[in-house]
């Protein structure tokens, strides 16, 4: 029987341009709370608009929740965060808990 390796639980946050938020990584209920914090400190700091997924490479309800979260924050300051490149996985999940339409770019 085969095993897989542990995932990597770490996530990154950067800002690739001045306008995006970027993640990479596992965000998952091990990191989702490192992410939000770091992606809360981000939103306060500048105006962004792009949440950018493309290197996140395993995400589960927690990331999701997340991911959420740093949306309604963002409204909440009067900004527009557009989530760009969502994993498939995420996605999916975001449709189960009908909250797919809030991933669309």
């Amino acid at each position: 029987m085969r095993v897989d390796p542990p995932l990597a639980q770490t996530v990154r946050c950067s800002s690739p341009a001045e306008d995006t938020l970027a993640f990479s990584g596992v965000l998952t209920f091990t990191t989702a709370a490192q992410a939000l914090e770091q992606g809360l400190r981000a939103l306060a700091q500048g105006a962004r608009s792009r949440l950018d997924l493309e290197g996140v490479t395993h995400a589960d309800s927690a990331g999701l929740a997340c991911v959420l979260a740093l949306l309604a924050h963002a409204s909440r300051l009067g900004k527009n965060l557009v989530v760009a490149d969502p994993p498939d996985g995420l996605r999916a999940l975001a449709d189960v808990c009908d909250a797919g339409a809030l991933l669309q770019t």
